[in-house]
């Protein structure tokens, strides 16, 4: 009885009826047991199965062969390999029956590099493989791609002489198109003389949609038909997927009405098939309908319910049916787990994920290597990395996508330092890299100091051959252009054998971050040539090298062209490009364009008109977005304290204030920098402080502006005080904290505290800049000092700049010294031949020393190079 309802597929009413034998007394032996367990697995119920294995262990049964192949086969699916090898281990003289529980468990659970080391120790010990043996190692090599292991065992099936099993001819198609040669697997199909198994036919469809190659799919299924071969349950699963590539929905609805025909519609798998072609298609409502129509659902369809909802961006749906699912008494699985998770990721639900986490350890599923992977995806994308590692530590089996999630996860959440090391110790437990784990470290290389791992990395890619991918070669460039190696990344890009638009735009991009501008030119030229179409991202570095209004309009014209224009993050650019160019109406035009006005757009057309210098616009433009109630960000925020800054009313500056601390916009420290410099700059230096005191974390940039503040009161002194309290805060002065200081002495005229500040630079190891020095000249200028200023001119090491010049230039007026004046005046009339302003300047220096036939030569001079002084204006209105 128990027989007869596990081959007919009734596993609970198998268990049901076990159960009622076993309390009426009925004895279980040796026969009873395997067919318990056979239920059991079935169910995926692992707690029975405990129970069993001490009903077996207490009756005597648990050295019989059978048993314990039946339990180390359950414990091998279940993921337990551990426990499977140790009763593997525990048997005397292991069959083949027992090797081949163990390898069919571990192949069904995941444990694809333990599967290959099983079938060889099984050699090891002389047995024979049989096709139970070829038939669950043959598919690890379609799943790890290991096509030269896969023939070398298709060798070994002929030598067998199992080549012609109908079981393994199947396998062996399938094993071919995974590893993308579907031209053999192709060959196998074409060779046999007899076809007249669906299941073969289906194998090679099976190929062909794998490979995404529809067109095959429909010409064998007719050909099949024509034959006079009845389409069975796993045709209809096996073609189905393949309308979703054609993109024919119509393909799909004939072969629905097709296994209505044959009245095979009604099957699980056929009918969760077609769910899923309709959920794919975006028809949600003949999704559910199918589903409702079922009379009988069992976990697949659950799953591809769940699945569908996800897939269409239904994600309560998707638990609602998660849910569902388990009142209606069915058991989840890891599929079901796999998809919740990533809907509480999309969801942002920690809370819920973590649930969902208690729950696969209550049902023992989190022991499976895909639902570990999946938690560890999970807890990294929340940043809880502690977690994340506790469950990658505790994993008896860890395959490379673990350690490409771990990886991947550190260098996401800032800690590329561990991933290193994890890399290491990945080397140290040989689990070979593949592409996906290069592809994930070469973003930590993108900093100067990495660019040596970057280079290792390119020399394991050349090494093992994988830099022949398209992907990892784009990873590669794109490290060596943002690492400032444009000639690496050139060479590279030119010895690329297949280059793709990302490739054109790693390279573009990194020539736009090096202000590169006639580079991009050329190279987007040359792009066009070799026939690579441009997109939205080529055209954003593009943008920035327009040097006149027409080429902005010229690549604004392109885009509209080839539809590129309606890309928000081009949108943007491009309003950004026409004010560069004082263009307000087109800057407007864009911006009432854009379909769906996002938050970016809005921030766009707000700085937009900061660059166009009317802030007033910009802040109307705040006052619209908040009147349609969207939320502004952190980068609306600083574009309208900078708009404030030039509006300079105290009543709005208030307002905002007081709307920020509502928006708890204040816990930021960027925007209370940006405050406390919008207090300053309006003369509010009391409330500046005073924000500046509560500030609970002070970067450089908080103390460098108040600093500055006090600078731009003429108040030295504080400047100088809280200098010295950031020192002893242990916050690091940078240049920008430099400059502002020496601006602060020069304001004040503090000669003495501004060489201290000079020494005191060069003492913490920051460079002074030409801005440094220009301000620290001026200093000595503006009080005389003009001998010490003229000496650190001679010994600058930079070239001269206009400002420091024209500074020491005015000091010289101003003290009456002629000769320095001379020296340095003629040096910028040489230097800007052009400008009046030196002109005037060394004339007035003549003038006031009364060397009149000077004076009148500077004024010839002006003259002939038809040079006129800009006059004067006044900012005062006159009363009428």
């Amino acid at each position: 009885m128990l027989k007869w309802l596990c081959n007919n597929g009734m596993f609970e009413d198998a268990l049901l009826f076990y159960e009622k034998c076993r309390i009426s007394g009925c004895p279980s032996d040796n026969y009873t047991f395997p067919l318990v367990i056979k239920a059991c697995a079935a169910l995926h119920d692992f707690l029975l199965v405990r129970i069993v294995h001490c009903v077996v262990l207490r009756n005597g049964c648990g050295e019989n062969l059978v048993v314990k192949t039946a339990l180390l086969g359950f414990y091998a699916k279940m993921g337990r390999i551990g426990i499977a090898r140790f009763m593997l281990d525990g048997m005397p003289e292991p069959d083949l029956v027992a090797w081949n529980a163990l390898i069919s468990g571990c192949s069904m659970s995941g444990f694809d590099g333990e599967v290959l080391q099983l079938f060889k120790e099984a050699c090891d010990v002389g047995l024979k493989p049989n096709v139970s043996t070829f038939a669950s190692v043959i598919p690890v090599c379609s799943r790890l791609g290991f096509l030269d292991v896969g023939k070398s065992f298709h060798g070994f099936v002929i030598k067998s002489g199992y080549h012609l099993d109908e079981s393994l001819i199947p396998c062996l198609i399938s094993m071919y198109a995974s590893c993308g040669d579907l031209l053999l697997a192709r060959n196998i199909f074409d060779c046999l003389k007899d076809k007249n198994i669906v299941a073969i036919w289906n194998a090679i469809m099976s190929a062909y949609t794998r490979n995404q190659k529809s067109s095959p799919v429909f010409e064998l299924f007719h050909e099949m038909l024509q034959v006079g071969l009845k389409p069975d349950v796993v045709t209809f699963v096996v073609i189905l997927p393949s309308c979703e590539t054609f993109g024919s929905f119509w393909h799909g609805e004939s072969l629905h009405a097709c296994a209505i025909k044959l009245g095979l519609a009604n099957q699980h798998s056929v009918a969760t098939a077609l769910l899923s072609m309709y959920a794919k298609f975006g028809d949600i409502k003949s999704a559910e309908s199918l589903f409702d129509c079922m009379i009988k659902r069992n976990l697949l369809s659950w799953n591809s319910m769940v699945s569908a909802y996800i897939s269409n961006g239904l994600l309560d749906a998707s638990l609602a049916a998660f849910r569902e699912m388990q009142l209606a008494g069915v058991n989840p699985d890891s599929v079901s787990v796999i998809s919740v998770l990533s809907t509480c990721s999309e969801l942002e639900a920690f809370l819920m994920g973590k649930s969902i986490h208690s729950f696969s350890v209550k049902k023992r599923i989190d022991f499976n290597l895909n639902v570990s992977n999946a938690l560890l995806a999970f807890y990294s994308g929340f940043g809880k990395l502690f977690s994340a590692f506790n469950i990658f530590n505790r994993m008896d089996i860890r395959n490379v996508v673990s350690w490409n999630t771990m990886i991947s996860g550190c260098i996401y959440n800032g800690q590329a330092e561990t991933a290193l090391l994890l890399l290491h110790q990945m080397q140290k437990e040989d689990v070979g890299f593949d592409l996906v784990t290069l592809k994930t470290l070469l973003p930590s290389c993108n900093v100067s100091e990495d660019l040596m791992l970057g280079v290792t990395i390119h020399g394991y890619a050349i090494k093992t051959g994988l830099e022949c991918d398209v992907s990892l070669a784009n990873a590669l460039l794109s490290m060596y252009v943002n690492n400032g190696d444009l000639e690496s990344g050139l060479f590279l890009f030119e010895d690329m054998p297949s280059r793709d638009v990302v490739s054109w735009n790693a390279l573009l991009t990194g020539y736009r971050y090096h202000n590169l501008a006639c580079d991009i030119t050329v190279l987007t030229r040359q792009m066009i040539e070799e026939k690579q179409k441009p997109n939205y991202i080529t055209l954003l570095s593009l943008l920035p090298s327009c040097n006149a209004h027409f080429q902005g309009k010229a690549i604004h014209a392109y885009a509209i062209r080839t539809g590129i224009v309606q890309e928000t993050p081009f949108l943007t650019s491009l309003i950004l490009m026409y004010a560069g160019f004082g263009n307000a109406k087109s800057c407007l035009f864009l911006f009432q364009m854009g379909q769906d006005r996002t938050l970016s757009l809005w921030n766009a057309v707000i700085s937009a008109h900061l660059k166009l210098n009317d802030a007033t616009t910009a802040f109307s433009f705040f006052i619209q977005l908040l009147r349609r109630e969207m939320e502004p960000d952190k980068v609306t925020i600083l574009s309208i304290i900078s708009a404030c800054v030039r509006i300079n009313n105290l009543i709005i500056n208030d307002s905002l204030f007081s709307y920020l601390i509502r928006k708890g916009f204040d816990n930021d420290v960027t925007i209370n920098n940006a405050l406390i410099d919008l207090f300053v700059r309006c003369g509010n230096i009391s409330v500046a402080r005073k924000l500046f005191e509560l500030l609970p974390q002070k970067d450089s940039v908080s103390w460098s502006v108040m600093i500055n503040g006090y600078g731009l009161h003429g108040d030295g002194e504080a400047a100088l005080s809280l200098f010295s309290h950031m020192r002893l805060s242990g916050t690091k002065p940078d240049d920008i904290t430099y400059l502002n200081l020496l601006s602060a002495c020069n304001h004040a005229g503090l000669v003495e505290q501004g060489r201290a500040v000079i020494q005191c630079m060069i003492h913490d190891g920051v460079l002074p800049r030409m801005e440094h020095y220009a301000c620290f000249v001026d200093l000595l200028g503006r009080t005389g000092y003009l001998n010490e200023a003229y000496d650190i001119i001679k010994s600058l090491p930079y070239k001269l700049s206009r400002n420091l010049l024209d500074s020491f230039l005015g000091a010289c007026l101003l003290h009456g010294n002629v000769e320095l004046g001379e020296k340095l005046g003629m040096l910028l009339v040489e230097m800007q031949s052009g400008d009046s302003g030196p002109h005037v300047i060394l004339h007035n220096i003549y003038a006031a020393a009364g060397r009149w036939t000077d004076a009148n030569r500077v004024r010839c001079d002006m003259e002939e190079k038809q040079l006129k002084k800009v006059p004067g204006f006044s900012l005062v209105e006159g009363s009428g």
